[in-house]
Protein backbone atom coordinates (compact mmCIF):
# COMPACT_ATOMS: atom_id res chain seq x y z
CA UNK A 1 0.00 0.00 0.00
CA UNK A 2 1.31 3.55 -0.77
CA UNK A 3 2.01 5.75 1.91
CA UNK A 4 -0.17 8.80 2.45
CA UNK A 5 0.42 12.13 3.86
CA UNK A 6 -2.07 15.25 4.67
CA UNK A 7 -0.86 18.71 4.72
CA UNK A 8 -2.87 21.45 6.75
CA UNK A 9 -1.90 24.43 5.33
CA UNK A 10 -2.65 27.60 7.93
CA UNK A 11 0.67 30.38 6.84
CA UNK A 12 0.18 32.27 4.26
CA UNK A 13 4.06 31.77 3.84
CA UNK A 14 5.09 28.97 2.56
CA UNK A 15 4.10 27.80 -0.79
CA UNK A 16 7.29 27.49 -1.72
CA UNK A 17 7.61 24.49 0.85
CA UNK A 18 3.77 22.75 0.17
CA UNK A 19 4.99 22.89 -3.30
CA UNK A 20 8.38 20.92 -2.46
CA UNK A 21 6.81 18.63 0.10
CA UNK A 22 4.24 17.80 -2.53
CA UNK A 23 6.24 17.11 -5.53
CA UNK A 24 9.12 15.17 -3.09
CA UNK A 25 6.21 12.93 -1.72
CA UNK A 26 4.91 12.33 -5.31
CA UNK A 27 8.30 10.95 -6.52
CA UNK A 28 8.00 8.36 -3.31
CA UNK A 29 4.71 7.36 -4.42
CA UNK A 30 2.64 8.74 -1.49
CA UNK A 31 -1.03 9.90 -2.01
CA UNK A 32 -1.50 13.44 -0.67
CA UNK A 33 -4.27 16.19 0.13
CA UNK A 34 -3.52 19.58 1.07
CA UNK A 35 -6.13 21.33 2.77
CA UNK A 36 -6.01 25.22 3.17
CA UNK A 37 -7.55 26.93 6.10
CA UNK A 38 -7.23 30.43 7.76
CA UNK A 39 -4.85 33.03 6.27
CA UNK A 40 -3.14 30.11 4.45
CA UNK A 41 -6.41 30.60 1.42
CA UNK A 42 -4.40 33.31 0.45
CA UNK A 43 -1.79 31.05 -1.26
CA UNK A 44 -5.03 30.05 -3.46
CA UNK A 45 -4.04 33.28 -5.53
CA UNK A 46 -0.06 32.03 -6.32
CA UNK A 47 0.59 31.30 -9.60
CA UNK A 48 1.95 28.10 -8.66
CA UNK A 49 -1.64 27.47 -7.06
CA UNK A 50 -3.17 25.35 -10.10
CA UNK A 51 -0.02 23.02 -10.53
CA UNK A 52 0.16 22.10 -7.44
CA UNK A 53 -3.97 21.33 -7.72
CA UNK A 54 -2.80 18.98 -10.76
CA UNK A 55 -0.11 17.64 -8.95
CA UNK A 56 -1.39 16.52 -5.53
CA UNK A 57 -4.07 13.87 -5.72
CA UNK A 58 -6.59 16.29 -3.43
CA UNK A 59 -6.94 19.69 -2.61
CA UNK A 60 -9.33 21.52 -0.88
CA UNK A 61 -9.83 24.77 1.07
CA UNK A 62 -12.03 26.07 3.96
CA UNK A 63 -14.66 28.19 2.10
CA UNK A 64 -15.19 30.19 5.75
CA UNK A 65 -11.49 30.68 5.90
CA UNK A 66 -11.82 32.29 2.72
CA UNK A 67 -14.52 34.48 3.00
CA UNK A 68 -13.17 35.39 6.26
CA UNK A 69 -10.01 36.83 4.33
CA UNK A 70 -11.87 38.79 2.24
CA UNK A 71 -12.34 36.67 -0.86
CA UNK A 72 -15.49 35.98 -3.04
CA UNK A 73 -16.59 31.82 -2.37
CA UNK A 74 -17.96 32.76 -6.17
CA UNK A 75 -14.09 33.02 -7.41
CA UNK A 76 -13.06 29.82 -7.47
CA UNK A 77 -9.17 29.69 -7.31
CA UNK A 78 -7.71 27.88 -11.05
CA UNK A 79 -7.14 24.36 -10.96
CA UNK A 80 -9.45 23.77 -7.35
CA UNK A 81 -12.58 22.01 -8.66
CA UNK A 82 -15.64 24.43 -6.78
CA UNK A 83 -16.90 21.39 -4.89
CA UNK A 84 -13.16 21.79 -3.19
CA UNK A 85 -14.51 25.08 -1.44
CA UNK A 86 -15.35 22.78 1.57
CA UNK A 87 -15.51 22.80 5.01
CA UNK A 88 -13.57 21.74 8.21
CA UNK A 89 -14.56 18.33 6.97
CA UNK A 90 -11.98 17.74 4.76
CA UNK A 91 -9.44 18.48 7.70
CA UNK A 92 -11.22 15.56 9.68
CA UNK A 93 -10.63 13.62 6.03
CA UNK A 94 -6.95 13.83 6.44
CA UNK A 95 -6.68 13.16 10.32
CA UNK A 96 -8.87 9.83 9.34
CA UNK A 97 -7.76 8.47 6.44
CA UNK A 98 -4.23 9.77 6.07
CA UNK A 99 -1.00 8.03 7.38
CA UNK A 100 1.05 11.13 8.06
CA UNK A 101 -0.05 14.33 8.78
CA UNK A 102 2.08 17.96 8.65
CA UNK A 103 1.05 21.34 8.95
CA UNK A 104 2.78 24.52 7.48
Amino acid sequence: MAKSLGIFVTSPQHMRHVMGVVKAAKAKGAKVKVFFTWKGVHLTKCKQFPELCALADDVAICVDSYKKVGYDPNDVPPGLEPRKMATQAQHGEILEDYEYYMTL
